[in-house]
């Protein structure tokens, strides 16, 4: 039971974790304000994002659950689409030069209440892009939602996974702010173009590994 537990929690820690390394225009506003003002206000506008992204996880959730007959039924399909986007995502990321944005951000003066909500409406603002991205990270690492039943059982696996998620990227967005904060005074913008690049293999081997893996272990009819 409890490496049960521990199992839905990993996996919903690592799509949590997986969604959120991205540096795009949300990382870098949340990067220039831990720059210019304070590591307090780059992870508190971090903890908006974790959250608007943790509220996208929900629905995005509920619509996999509703699916569920159907993913399951090509569920090696779509594991190899998911794990092509996310390698797709992952090329992209590692081509991403937030150098420029970076310099095109200018200092504001915030409260931590405005660093939170600014960032969470942005976030959800950016929802159309958002959802699929996730949605392809839950059906690429095979979270599921049982049955879709209402059952207890159930209900404590998705609220797990979802607690999870959370988790996921509430420590991607302290790491990140933390490590930013630590070398504020050497850091420089095009320092980003190198985290850009670690970021963008790990999300690409990740995807590459999980097509390989859907590959190997799928006979010619399509069973395991």
């Amino acid at each position: 039971m409890l490496l049960t537990i521990i199992d839905i929690l990993l996996r919903g820690f690592t799509v949590g974790l997986a969604s959120s390394i991205t540096v795009g225009p949300v990382a870098v506003l949340c990067i220039q304000r831990t720059l210019s003002k304070s590591r307090r206000s780059g992870f508190i506008s971090g903890l908006g994002v974790a959250c608007a992204d943790t509220l996208m996880a929900i629905i995005a959730f509920f619509f996999y659950a509703l699916l569920q007959a159907q993913i399951e039924q090509y569920r090696h399909i779509i594991s190899i689409l998911g794990g092509i986007f996310v390698v797709i995502v992952g090329v992209v990321i590692f081509f991403q030069n937030p150098a420029p944005q970076i310099r095109r951000n200018r200092t504001g003066t915030t409260s931590s209440k405005r660093d939170f909500f600014s960032m969470f409406g942005f976030t959800m603002a950016n929802f159309v892009t958002v959802i699929p991205y996730i949605l392809a990270f839950f059906a690429m690492l095979g979270v599921s939602s049982h049955d879709g039943s209402a059952d207890v059982a159930s209900i404590l696996s998705s609220l797990l996974i979802i607690a999870g998620f959370f988790g996921g990227a509430v420590v991607w967005w302290f790491l990140l702010t933390l490590l930013i904060s630590l070398f504020r005074r050497g850091f420089r913008p095009h320092h980003m173009q190198m985290i850009n690049r670690v970021a963008g293999i790990i999300i690409g081997l990740l995807g590459v590994i999980t097509i390989l893996s859907t590959v190997l272990t799928t006979t010619p009819n399509g069973t395991i």
